[in-house]
């Protein structure tokens, strides 16, 4: 089996183990006779897996007993819809951080259903940093605050929690389960699977239980964050392959050493990164060093001419899914968890050897 360097922004890269899972488990699973694809939702063993991996969930993200795990669809992008719809009601404010594309989208969403006050809004640099705390601009009766964990596009991720008198609602789509968080400090945290929980199809929502019950009357059954709550994540039928997925994810990291072993390695591929990157005039990379993402990791070329040259070449060396995205171009390497160690040495040594024939 031939296997690139795939450093896809998602959705991304799986570990080789749970492919080898599911590869073994697709014809039949746990003796059923069928793939988990093929089985019912409410049925004995996958009610088991439901269970299995909402214990382990809370054994690897420590999720205090006041908070619900809901398993929903629609990607985060849903969830931008889905807060301010449970958290605001019509006329109320809430406030948004804006430091990148996906903290703008966010904040246009929440506009559709209640008055939004921009904090912080790091445009003004072309979102290359996070405005100090001491300047945000708060509203006095927000019903919520909004952050966006990690900005995929930009780079551009948030080292520290904000204070908030409010519910601090997080998207972390592309920063869960890289580290470990204090989930205690946020009201919900919302994030799509296909960084480093598992594929495309599924998202998890944590949410301390008081902020379940709507806050406006009305919403639709599968927009309302407690109908989830209440039916196990079942309230529909569900996303059953995402989900197993997601299971046999969750039980990799805990066997690799849980989160603190992941942020330690997480680290360390990202700062050799950037270390390689700084230490060029060939490559640089424009985000404040303090906001710089683990996760996510543009730069550009000092001539952009060869960039097509420098995609060509590195695919050619196995080094797949590096072009930057479309709205700020250059290029992007995405380090999830799935990522391993020796991926990024593979790009470290591959941007060496460009620099040195092409610079």
């Amino acid at each position: 089996m031939s296997r690139v360097h795939n450093f896809s922004a998602g959705p991304a890269a799986l570990p080789i183990d749970v492919l080898d899972r599911i590869r073994e488990d697709i014809p039949d699973w746990q003796g059923t006779g069928m793939s988990v694809m093929e089985i019912s939702h409410r049925g004995k063993n996958f009610v088991e897996l439901a269970r299995r991996c909402e214990a382990n969930l809370r054994r690897l993200l420590s999720i205090p007993a006041n908070y619900s795990v809901l398993w929903v669809q629609g990607g985060a992008t849903m969830q931008m819809a889905v807060a301010p719809l449970n958290l605001a009601s019509p006329g109320d404010t809430a406030d948004f951080v804006q430091t990148g594309s996906w903290g703008k989208k966010a904040a246009d969403e929440a506009r559709k259903f209640c008055d939004v006050n921009i904090v912080a809004d790091s445009s003004d640099k072309e979102f290359t940093y996070i405005p100090d705390e001491s300047s945000w601009r708060r509203s006095d009766n927000a019903a919520f605050l909004h952050i966006t964990s990690n900005e995929t596009i930009s780079g551009v991720e948030f080292h520290f929690v904000p204070r908030s008198d409010v519910p601090l609602v997080a998207d972390m789509s592309s920063t869960i389960l890289s580290r470990p968080i204090d989930v205690s400090r946020y009201g919900v945290i919302y994030a799509g699977a296909q960084k480093n929980i598992g594929p495309a199809g599924i998202t998890l929502v944590i949410v301390r239980d008081d902020l379940l019950e709507p806050v406006r009357e009305n919403l639709p059954h599968l927009m309302m964050w407690k109908s989830f709550a209440e039916s196990d994540s079942m309230t529909n039928t569900p996303p059953t392959f995402a989900w197993y997925v997601a299971d046999l994810v969750i039980q990799h990291l805990l066997n690799m050493g849980g989160l603190a072993a992941m942020a330690e390695t997480n680290q360390r591929k990202a700062s050799k990164l950037y270390a390689t990157i700084d230490g060029s005039d060939f490559y640089s990379n424009p985000i404040t060093k303090d906001c710089r993402s683990w996760m996510n990791v543009p730069f550009v070329l000092a001539d952009a001419s060869i960039d097509a040259k420098f995609l060509e070449e590195s695919l050619a060396a196995g080094l797949t899914n590096l072009k930057g995205h479309r709205s700020v171009g250059g290029m992007r390497a995405s380090l999830y968890n799935a990522v391993p160690e020796e991926s990024v040495d593979a790009l470290i040594a591959f941007m060496a050897e460009f620099e040195r024939t092409h610079g």
